[in-house]
């Protein structure tokens, strides 16, 4: 009697610690998510070191005769539902990976790969009490694992990286009947829900961190925005990586303060503004979120240079919508821009297709606002366009949440490119369709982005400042040659010659308009190229209201000299005229124009470029290189 007391005692505490691992992985958001889908098999696991196993349809089977902790319990099953997370028993990843045996058994080299995937994994979930001993994880992904394992076996540190023993952690179970699908109904994806799990766990993270720091943000319950955004991260490759670095902010009162009739994108503060007002159906909310993160992956914000923001919004629009149409993402919500007839085209190609009826183009609506579309940015706290906003948008008060940049110091640029490249590489890898040619291009363009400014002026100077080469003479003989210091060799001389000079010309805009950070930038630039081509001297001539004739200046000392006077209106055409009439400036020299763009009309006569600041626009059609100045 006694010893069957103690056997039962010994099962219920196994009991007992299998339940409260289970409760413990409960406790995590993201596990939880898994776990409410999945169940505990009441049959027993059996086999040396073996621990527990999943099936496809979430049925965790566990050795209950083992004696073991709570931890690592809650280490196991966790283990196990990441499997399901990351999608390791989907039809269509085990049809990819050819993972399914003759007798319906999991393959070892592909469970194996899956494990290496799920303990990369579970550094960042921290449950429970590893029950195995991990060795350094290979880079690789699992389907290259999967390959390279068949051919040459699993190496033995990654035979026991799985709960199963001696046999696989994954498991299929028996297909379900008609009659279990029809009273049932088709279960939840497990990626979906392991997304919906890694937004709210981020969300938590969030509200613990605005409580930390004496800020209130309210619960709020999961809407089809939210859903539509899962549905990304979860389903939809292209985009998946880009959503998952975006926050939704969904409030009625910043809605009706910035006037966003549906959403609004900032790409530089990872946000999509959500109103909540709007009656969309799941659909058309994953239309709305696909057009926002493109208009962010894309950097529309920063590709207007110069021109009107709100027209270009309104092409980006029409361009973007009509790529979410073709690839059939959602469902066009009712009075949302799209015609036929811009298919194909560029946005710039719209833009001045729009240029040609402005009082038309500025009665079309965004997704955002008539006032400031729908790609907010830093030019919105700018006093001009304030000024332009309704009243009831110039009332509202800054955001609390965007007073400082979310990217913590991270190259936007470089995350945006990234998340499009990699999703592009996906979306074809999965075999998700054709993808519109000019969204392709435009995302393939982002791993050629265009050469900085400053390596542009520089192959500008290159062209057409003619720097003369050195050339080999015996007249100074080089003794460089310490291997045979008595054979005489030539050495390097650059020619003199008297009847020209390398130089170039430098029209200076200094009225007080000009920004000293561009002046700065610009002539550094300057300075850099002449030194490096030996170029001795540059002529320049200062202008604001009126040109000043500064002479030759040496190109390190342009700087010393410049000075802004801050007069009226600029003026530059004289100080052209000066430097092409001038005798002592070579004929075939360039001119090199900078200014800040607030000027009059310039027609040069000769090789010549603008050096203008980033965004700025010059209010005539140059007929030169225009070089933006970030």
């Amino acid at each position: 009697m006694s010893n069957a007391r103690a056997e039962a005692r010994r099962r219920e505490r196994r009991q007992k610690a299998i339940a409260d691992g289970w409760a413990a992985v409960r406790a995590n958001t993201v596990l939880d998510h898994l776990a409410r889908g999945a169940s505990l098999g009441q049959e027993s696991l059996t086999g040396t070191g073996s621990w527990a196993v999943v099936t496809d349809r979430g049925v965790i089977t566990a050795n209950r005769a083992r004696d073991a902790e709570p931890g690592e319990w809650a280490w196991v099953f966790a283990h196990l539902l990441l499997h399901l997370g990351l999608g390791h028993l989907d039809d269509e990843t085990l049809d990819d990976a050819d993972a399914v045996t003759p007798h319906l058994e999991i393959d070892p080299a592909y469970a194996a790969a899956c494990c290496v995937a799920v303990h990369r994994f579970a550094e960042a979930v921290h449950t429970g009490t590893p029950v195995v001993a991990l060795p350094e994880l290979p880079g690789t992904d699992e389907l290259a694992l999967v390959r390279a394992w068949r051919e040459r076996g699993i190496p033995e540190p990654f035979k026991g990286l799985g709960t199963g023993g001696a046999r696989p952690c994954l498991a299929l179970a028996e297909p379900m009947s008609r009659w279990q699908l029809q009273y049932h109904g088709k279960p939840q994806p497990w990626t979906e829900r392991f997304a919906r799990g890694l937004i709210a766990s981020a969300t938590e993270a969030m509200e613990r961190a605005a409580d930390a720091h004496g800020q209130t943000r309210h619960r709020r319950a999961m809407g089809e925005w939210d859903r539509a955004l899962a549905w990304f991260v979860s389903s939809f490759p292209l985009l998946g990586a880009v959503a998952a670095g975006f926050t939704l902010i969904v409030d009625t009162e910043v809605a009706r303060a910035w006037d966003i009739s549906l959403a609004a994108v900032d790409a530089e503060h990872g946000e999509i503004y959500v109103n909540p007002s709007a009656a969309l159906t799941a659909e058309e909310w994953r239309f709305v979120l696909a057009h926002e993160m493109l208009h962010a992956a894309l950097r529309h914000d920063r590709r207007a240079l110069g021109r009107d923001p709100y027209l270009w919004n309104v092409a980006c629009d029409y361009v973007i919508n009509g790529w979410l149409v073709s690839m059939g993402v959602g469902e066009l919500p009712h009075g949302v821009l799209h015609d036929q007839q811009l298919t194909g085209m560029s946005a710039e190609s719209v833009y001045d297709t729009l240029t040609t009826d402005i009082r038309r183009a500025r009665k079309l609506l965004t997704l955002g606002s008539r006032e400031a579309g729908d790609v907010l940015g830093d030019w919105l706290t700018e006093p001009d366009a304030v000024q332009r906003r309704s009243s009831k948008r110039a009332e509202a008060k800054p955001l609390p949440w965007r007073a400082g940049d979310r990217a913590g110091g991270v190259d936007l640029d470089e995350f945006y490119r990234r998340a499009l490249t990699q999703g592009l590489e996906y979306h074809h890898a999965q075999g998700r369709g054709l993808l519109p040619a000019g969204l392709e291009q435009e995302i393939r363009a982002l791993d050629h982005p265009p050469l900085p400014w400053d390596a542009q002026l520089a192959r500008w100077f290159d062209e057409h400042v003619r720097v003369e080469l050195p050339v080999r003479s015996y007249a100074r003989a080089s003794r460089r040659q310490s291997a045979s210091p008595d054979i005489p060799r030539p050495g390097r001389v650059r020619p003199e010659r008297l009847d020209r000079r390398v130089t170039f010309g430098v029209v200076l805009d200094t009225s007080g308009s000009m920004n000293a950070e561009l002046l700065g930038k610009a002539l550094g630039a300057i300075a850099s190229y002449a030194l490096a081509r030996d170029v001795p001297a540059a002529r320049v001539v200062f202008c604001d209201a009126v040109a000043y004739d500064a002479g030759y200046l040496a190109v390190e000392d342009i700087a010393g000299r410049v000075k802004v006077r801050g007069r009226g209106g600029t003026v530059l055409q004289p100080g052209v005229d000066l430097l092409q009439r001038a005798p002592d400036f070579p004929a075939d020299g360039p001119i090199l124009i900078i200014t800040d763009a607030a000027c009059d009309h310039v027609r040069p006569r000769r090789e010549h470029a603008y050096l203008v600041p980033r965004g700025a626009r010059l209010p005539f059609v140059a007929r030169g290189p225009v070089f933006r100045v970030a």
